[in-house]
C-alpha cells in the first residue's frame, strides 16, 4: 500500500531521512515527539510538499503521478486541514458527493447522528472534538482503500476516542485489502488498534516492531546499582539513569524473569518505548 525508501527533506534546522512501509490489510502507526517529522512525512507521501531525495510509492504510484481516481481511494485526515468555518455540514455534503464518486451519503448522515455532529450548525461553533470526529467520518464514508490519519483522535475525550477506534476497526473488517497509517501521541490508541509501530525521532526512523511483540516481549527492568553491575546485559539495548539506579529496556523480558527472579520487571508499553528510545542511552 505504501513504501517509502530513504525519503530526504532538508530544512534550515531539520532534516528528514525516513524509510518505512504499510502492508495491505494492516494498521501501522507512526509515533514520535512533536517536531520529529511525522507531519512532514504525511505531506510528502500525499504530494503536498516536495522532497530532495528518495522514493515514495503509494497505491503503486509516486505522489506526483496520483490522479483524482487514485485520491478517491484514500481517506485523509491532517491536523490543520478542514472546510471553511462558516459552512454547515449540510453545505459540504454536495461537495463531498462531487469529490467522491462512491460517497456514502446515507452512511455519513447516520454516523453524524451517532457521533452527535449537527448538520445545520456552522463549523465555527464546533468544539475541537466535533471537528476531529467530522474529519474521520468523511474519511471512512467514500469506500477508501487507504486511510492516512495524522493525529485523528487529538482533542477527543476517552469515550469519543473509543468510538472512533471502533469505527476504524469496522472499516478494516469490511474489506481485508484496506490499510491504515495513523500517527498519534495517545499510546492506548496505538496499542489497541495497530499491527506494527514505527518510531521517528529527529527526522529518522529509530525503531520498528510488531505491536504484539512489543507488548509481549519487551519490558522495563528496574535495577539498583548493584543489580545493574551484575546483570547480563546481552538483551538490554537502552538504559536511563534513575534515582534508584537504572531503568533498562529489553526485548527479552522472559529471559530476565527466568534468570533474575528478584528484580522488578514492568510490562513494556508504547510510552515506555518512546521514553527509553528517545531519552535513554545505548549500551
Amino acid at each position: 500500500m505504501l513504501d517509502i525508501n530513504r525519503l530526504k527533506k532538508k530544512y534550515k534546522d531539520f532534516s528528514l531521512d525516513c524509510t518505512m512501509s504499510v502492508k495491505v490489510g494492516s494498521v501501522t502507526a507512526l509515533i514520535g515527539e512533536n517536531g520529529a517529522g511525522k507531519s512532514t512525512t504525511f505531506k510528502a507521501m500525499l504530494g503536498l510538499t516536495s522532497y530532495d531525495e528518495g522514493e515514495i510509492s503509494i497505491l503503486g504510484k509516486s505522489p506526483q503521478n496520483l490522479v483524482s481516481a487514485d485520491r478517491e481511494k484514500m481517506g485523509v485526515v491532517l491536523t490543520n486541514s478542514g472546510f471553511s468555518a462558516y459552512l454547515k455540514v449540510n453545505d459540504i455534503i454536495p461537495v463531498l458527493k462531487n469529490m467522491y464518486s462512491e460517497f456514502e451519503e446515507e452512511k455519513f448522515r447516520a454516523l453524524c447522528e451517532k457521533f452527535q455532529i449537527p448538520l445545520n450548525k456552522t463549523m465555527k461553533d464546533f468544539s475541537t472534538g466535533m471537528k476531529a470526529k467530522l474529519k474521520v467520518l468523511i474519511a471512512v464514508t467514500h469506500k477508501a482503500q487507504f486511510l492516512l490519519l495524522d493525529e485523528s483522535t487529538s482533542g477527543l475525550d476517552v469515550m469519543a476516542r473509543e468510538s472512533i477506534l471502533n469505527l476504524l476497526r469496522e472499516y478494516m473488517e469490511e474489506d481485508e485489502r484496506r490499510s491504515i497509517l495513523i500517527s498519534s501521541h495517545i499510546s492506548s490508541d496505538i496499542e489497541s488498534l495497530c499491527d506494527d509501530i514505527y518510531l521517528i525521532s529527529n527526522g529518522g526512523i529509530i525503531f520498528h516492531e510488531d505491536t504484539d511483540v512489543l507488548l509481549n516481549d519487551y519490558g522495563l527492568l528496574k535495577l539498583d546499582q548493584q543489580q545493574y553491575e551484575h546483570i547480563d546485559k546481552t538483551y538490554i539495548f537502552r538504559r536511563k539513569k534513575e534515582y534508584f539506579g537504572y531503568s533498562c529496556l529489553t526485548n527479552q523480558k522472559q529471559f530476565y524473569k527466568e534468570n533474575y527472579p528478584d528484580i522488578v520487571i514492568e510490562k513494556g508499553s508504547v510510552d515506555d518505548l518512546i521514553s527509553m528510545m528517545v531519552g535513554g542511552e545505548k549500551l
